[in-house]
């Protein structure tokens, strides 16, 4: 398979520099280029192409989110990743609103960082757990008219979908905005049983992504 190519843009060197050597130990990604700005990363994206740009928010000059629409302009067919340590209901909004495939917290570990790029460039909504309620909320707010991401089965058919008692308990935290490890810790269960359990769920509801799972259950009072 062909190794996912990744522009990683971000202002503080040290972080920026100990990502790339992280990355650069997965198999399947190719980091291709940096950048500390937006110019800079305007300029890399267009001369190199990359299949995904990692994005920090919060740099000289201009944020990430605003950043966005020049990169879909001139660079179309390259995903963006938000990468950032602002957990602010807003920003998340403004990114999937300007076109990011997904927003991740810098508190990710490697591993769930290699699986969000895959994700990402398979096309999948990719948020961080401690998110999807900041997600949910802006979705709400922004009433019938949002952009929200398809949910799977129709509203209003949750009696048609055989979830099994333990699922409706995973999807009921999962709409609360749970990470799987505080799933875990509530229901007593094992990390990896969570992780199993949700791979179910996605499959039963039609849905690529435990965000639009979140949605739906949401949607369907499953999160009250």
């Amino acid at each position: 398979m062909k190794p996912i190519t990744v522009l990683v843009v971000d202002d503080h060197t040290l972080f920026r520099r100990g990502l790339i050597a992280l990355l650069s130990q997965e198999a399947g990604v190719d980091v291709v280029g940096e950048a500390a700005d937006a110019s800079e990363a305007l300029r890399a994206a267009q001369a190199l192409r990359p299949d995904l740009i990692l994005l920090d928010n919060h740099m000289p000059g201009m944020r990430g989110v605003d950043l966005l629409p020049e990169l879909r302009q001139s660079v179309p067919a390259t995903r963006v990743l938000m990468l950032t340590v602002s957990e602010d209901e807003q920003d998340l909004s403004d990114a999937l609103r300007n076109g990011a495939q997904g927003y991740l917290l810098k508190t990710a570990d490697g591993e769930d960082l290699a699986a969000a790029l895959i994700r990402t460039m398979q096309g999948e909504s990719v948020v961080s757990p401690e998110m999807t309620h900041k997600l949910l909320n802006a979705l709400r707010k922004s009433g019938p008219g949002s952009t929200a991401p398809s949910s799977g089965p129709d509203e209003g058919r949750a009696e048609t979908v055989p979830l099994s008692p333990r699922e409706q308990e995973i999807l009921r935290e999962l709409t609360r905005g749970a990470s799987n490890k505080e799933i875990a810790r509530k229901l007593n269960i094992a990390e990896t049983t969570v992780k199993i359990h949700v791979q179910h769920i996605l499959r039963k509801l039609g849905v690529s992504s435990r965000v639009q799972a979140a949605v739906w259950g949401s949607e369907n009072a499953l999160g009250a």
